[in-house]
């Protein structure tokens, strides 16, 4: 699995835009979050990858000031009242923690997170006990991380070593009780 597949895997998670719409009152762009009904200067995700719909569906771009968003091939300017997605971050201590993870174990992570109806970007807390031993031979320990998609909370616990040999144990618990192990070693 290469960087531009797990950037792929990233791009279908659900919940990995806000969706609002745009509009133009007192000579500046607000965003009004669908979710949240909260409005927001749209100057404040400048750089910030968004998704404009029009008539021919969703097209990605970068906003750039003043409600201009460049496109792979031009520049669009929004409309006042359009329907506008914007790409949500990930919490960085988990962004590095899947930066960490071999690609057998990302995949299950991930596989197993959407299995249960979350999505990495449900992430509300990662501690990430993994990037505090960067500098040492034998790595191993615990990480802690808890997503709430809405309807449900799911706490993981994913056990490390990574000495000669790699391995890895998730273990999902679910607000309902559920849980699923998995393990990867290699």
């Amino acid at each position: 699995m290469n960087n531009l597949y797990r950037k792929k895997l990233l791009q279908r998670q659900n919940r990995s835009y806000t969706l609002g719409t745009v509009e133009f009152i007192h000579n500046q762009w607000v965003f009004f979050d669908d979710e949240l009904d909260e409005a927001t200067d749209l100057e404040f995700y400048t750089q910030q990858e968004v998704e404009i719909y029009r008539e021919q569906g969703w097209e990605r771009g970068i906003l750039e000031s003043e409600g201009i968003v460049k496109t792979a091939y031009d520049k669009m300017t929004l409309n006042n009242t359009e329907t506008i997605r914007i790409k949500k971050s990930l919490i960085y201590s988990l962004e590095m923690l899947i930066e960490e993870l071999n690609d057998d174990s990302f995949f299950q992570f991930l596989t197993s997170l959407n299995s249960l109806d979350f999505s990495l970007y449900d992430c509300i807390f990662c501690h990430n006990h993994l990037s505090f031993l960067e500098d040492r031979k034998i790595r191993e320990g615990v990480n802690f991380l808890t997503f709430d998609n809405g309807d449900n909370v799911c706490l993981v616990q994913h056990h490390f070593t990574y000495y000669k040999k790699q391995r890895d144990r998730f273990e999902f618990t679910l607000s309902t009780g559920k849980r699923i192990v998995i393990e990867k070693f290699e």
